[in-house]
């Protein structure tokens, strides 16, 4: 009994990430393309062996607003914000989100909030070794973004948003 208990729980594991990973592919050939243009980071955090740390000035531009609208749980907040997109899909800060309707040139992204930074799936990109000298003119991180505003970072690109 105990194995067939066992078995059971195996498949049902392995079918939930499964089913996480159908999802992911989904956005990466579905999803959104949008642009975040990085801001700037700590020069000794910016290259730490493989990987590349990120932050995005759309939280620079959103972190007033949140702070504004939160009680002191914001601290650790998750949310959503509407962000604009221009003609190349770079998107700028809008507004928290409301439950509003979008407009034909906005998109819904998610974030979270640990300590009192915002941030947007990920806080670094990871390279292969000995490849860090191709990301340094890394000014944009490229995302696929759902309808619901979960964003798969995808890559980095240069300020002429050409990738890296």
């Amino acid at each position: 009994m105990r194995s067939v208990i066992a078995w059971v729980a195996c498949a049902i594991a392995l079918g939930l990430v499964n089913y996480s990973i159908a999802g992911k592919e989904r956005q990466l050939e579905s999803g959104r393309v949008v642009y975040l243009e990085l801001a700037p980071v700590d020069p000794r955090s910016l290259m730490q062996g493989d990987y590349m740390a990120l932050r995005f000035q759309i939280a620079n531009a959103a972190q007033p607003a949140l702070r504004g609208a939160r009680t002191p749980e914001w601290l650790t907040a998750d949310g959503r914000l509407v962000a604009t997109l221009d003609a190349n899909s770079v998107g700028t800060y809008r507004r928290l989100d409301d439950g509003s309707p979008l407009g034909a040139d906005e998109v819904l992204m998610r974030y979270r909030v640990r300590d009192g930074v915002m941030k947007f799936a990920t806080n670094a990109f990871f390279f292969k070794e000995g490849t860090a000298s191709r990301y340094l003119q890394a000014r944009y991180g490229e995302f696929r973004v759902s309808p619901s505003g979960d964003l798969l970072l995808t890559g980095l690109r240069d300020k002429d948003l050409q990738p890296l």
